[in-house]
């Protein structure tokens, strides 16, 4: 990076605003980590972002957002949950990338991985849920491997997340969530 090179801020939070308003129990507020990241937008731009993530997922993710820079793989933006008021749905439809959200799998009671800062989501617009039924989510999002941001199971991206002991859920059954990685 030269001197010259100016980076866009996406996110300059503090932890505490970061889970500012959620629901988890301290037991798992005491388990995160709090990670700044630096990606190439699709502006072509340097941004930093920050994430919320398990900390035993630190080195992972740090590694992983180090590869996402040096690719130039286009992230959107990543920029904790806690700014769309823990609604996965604003967070998605905004194309944010992001991990801890204390919540329930949709359509389900089950919590999440992102509950335990287990899971990471990212370019949810270029990387969507594809419902059985043929719903896909985030509305308006359109899956194409190949195209700029997007995700396929040869990705370098996703191979890194893969030799790291993560899934992917564009290898999931069903639903397919090509924008959503978790490690148990």
């Amino acid at each position: 990076m030269s001197d010259s090179e100016e980076i866009i801020i996406d996110s300059a939070m503090i932890f505490a605003e970061a889970i500012e308003g959620t629901t988890a129990p301290e037991q798992i507020v005491d388990s995160l980590s709090f990670i700044d990241v630096f990606y190439y937008s699709f502006d072509g731009k340097r941004h930093q972002g920050q994430i919320v993530v398990n900390s035993e997922l630190d080195d992972d993710v740090g590694e992983i957002f180090a590869l996402i820079e040096k690719l130039k793989f286009p992230v959107d933006k990543v920029i904790p949950i806690a700014e769309y008021q823990w609604d996965d749905h604003k967070s998605m439809a905004a194309n944010n990338s992001s991990g801890f959200n204390f919540r329930v799998i949709e359509g389900t009671t089950k919590l999440s991985m992102h509950s335990l800062g287990r899971a990471v989501d990212i370019n949810p617009l270029q990387n969507p849920v594809i419902y059985p039924d043929g719903t896909i989510a985030p509305e308006g999002a359109v899956y194409k491997p190949g195209k700029e941001g997007t995700f396929a199971g040869a990705h370098p991206v996703v191979r890194a997340f893969l030799e790291r002991g993560w899934h992917w859920g564009g290898n999931f059954t069903q639903p397919k969530d090509y924008h959503h990685f978790e490690k148990p």
